[in-house]
């Protein structure tokens, strides 16, 4: 047995109180202590660049940062001295500031697929109001989700159809179907069963693998078929495949899309994007119905909206999109080859775009397994690496990849003798970690 220990007491009793004040002791599920090893839940004290800090005074390369909104690595300068201008100017006021306009430019300019724009503070809020819009436009009640992509809101139609149902009525949860990604024809047979009843096709268009070809031409001419509103999800896309998403890669234009994540470094701001001819529908100029589109006290502070700008001219002058490819694609090869070198290729598995890299483990029977994910994350957390993905920063160097490599081929190193004894328990530490999504606590 590896008998190295390692321990976070100030993390441990910063949790403690966290639990005591916040339901699951953070204000993000996925940031939850359950995620993490037992008692191995770093509470971070700051960040600069790739790098973090506990309150323990631990130093780990951090992957994934901000749920994968912190692509230019923390306290970015350029972002954020356009923040530092703005607050000195006014955040907030009783009318639009003129940065609405700019930012509004500026993000057309970038998504030049789009021909409207509308800030808000979270990518809930935008997927949303996509899915409000799409059945005002078209009449429809029904809103049909990619199964395989594991989340779209923290509202009762998409929350509805995850173990963690709770509080949502069964009848807002009928309203919602799934189709599944890359399959033309069953995505075909679902929109004829629920013939004009489908308010909009709502997807990530990529994820951990490409889109099998002509897959997003032809849900484009499915939804044009079937009359209901095609809906990118770029969150996770946006400026990570290109500045213009995966619609500006792919070159398939939905009629609505959403952004967010990468858009503010950190900064809370997200995007409904789309066709002015259903945005205007949320807006004055119209005949119709009025539909609340977006309608937000923050959702266009100054400061935001300037960090979202720096950031687009960050990524356009600076190659940032190249550099999350070239990094991802160094960690991902070098990960397998350690992997390789320890003898456990076929149970530590690197996935996804090279700028949206995670991993699987898996267990001796080739499953994916959590407690293999526990031993796994507690190695890493040991040699300094903080990583619940593999997800890229522009902010790594060369030197951090390495660190990372070697860490995890140590990891390995344990993960074979687990594999050998068929039984990882004496390498967890304790209780193993959990999936976000799950009935009970």
């Amino acid at each position: 047995m590896d008998t190295e220990e390692f321990f976070l007491p100030r993390s441990r009793a910063a949790n403690e109180r966290l639990h005591a004040l916040v339901p699951g002791g953070a204000h993000t599920y996925a940031k939850g202590d359950d995620q993490y090893p037992e008692n191995l839940a770093p509470v971070i004290s700051h960040g600069r660049g790739a790098h973090v800090w506990d309150v323990d005074g631990n130093r780990y390369i951090e992957y994934g940062s901000g749920l994968r909104s912190v692509s230019l690595g923390h306290a970015h300068p350029r972002v954020n001295e356009a923040v530092r201008r703005e607050l000195d100017r006014g955040t907030n006021f009783v009318r639009p500031s003129v940065m609405e306009l700019e930012a509004a430019e500026r993000f057309l300019a970038t998504v030049p697929t789009a021909e409207m724009v509308k800030f808000t503070k979270n990518g809930s809020d935008a997927t949303t109001a996509a899915v409000r819009l799409a059945r005002a436009v078209t009449g429809r009640p029904r809103v049909a989700i990619c199964g395989d992509h594991p989340f779209f809101s923290v509202d009762d139609w998409f929350i509805g159809t995850t173990p963690m149902s709770a509080g949502i009525p069964a009848a807002t949860t009928e309203l919602t179907v799934a189709f599944p990604y890359g399959d033309l024809a069953a995505t075909e047979e679902l929109l004829t069963r629920y013939e004009d009843e489908v308010a909009c096709l709502i997807l990530e268009p990529a994820g951990h693998t490409e889109p099998p070809p002509g897959y997003l031409t032809g849900l484009r001419e499915l939804a044009d078929r079937h009359g209901c509103v095609l809906i990118f999800d770029e969150m996770i896309t946006g400026f990570r495949w290109s500045e213009a998403g995966a619609q500006g890669l792919y070159g398939v234009v939905p009629d609505l899309s959403t952004f967010g994540k990468a858009l503010g470094n950190g900064f809370a701001v997200s995007a409904l994007a789309g066709r002015r001819e259903l945005m205007e529908r949320g807006g004055l100029r119209h005949s119709g119905d009025r539909v609340f589109l977006l309608s937000t006290t923050h959702g266009a502070e100054t400061h935001s909206l300037a960090a979202a700008m720096a950031v687009q001219a960050t990524y356009a002058e600076e190659g940032i999109t190249a550099r999350l490819h070239a990094l991802g694609e160094r960690l991902a090869a070098g990960v397998r080859e350690a992997a390789a070198g320890m003898g456990v290729a076929d149970h530590v598995l690197v996935r996804g775009r090279a700028s949206n890299l995670v991993f699987a483990t898996l267990d001796e029977n080739g499953r994916p397994s959590q407690p293999y994910r526990t031993l796994f994350l507690r190695r890493l957390l040991a040699g300094g690496v903080l990583a619940p993905s593999f997800v890229v920063s522009s902010a790594l160097d060369d030197a951090d990849i390495d660190h990372t490599v070697d860490v995890v081929a140590q990891a390995c190193a344990v993960y074979r003798k687990a594999l050998d004894a068929a039984d990882p328990t004496p390498w967890l530490g304790g209780r193993p970690v959990k999936p976000v999504f799950r009935r009970l606590a």
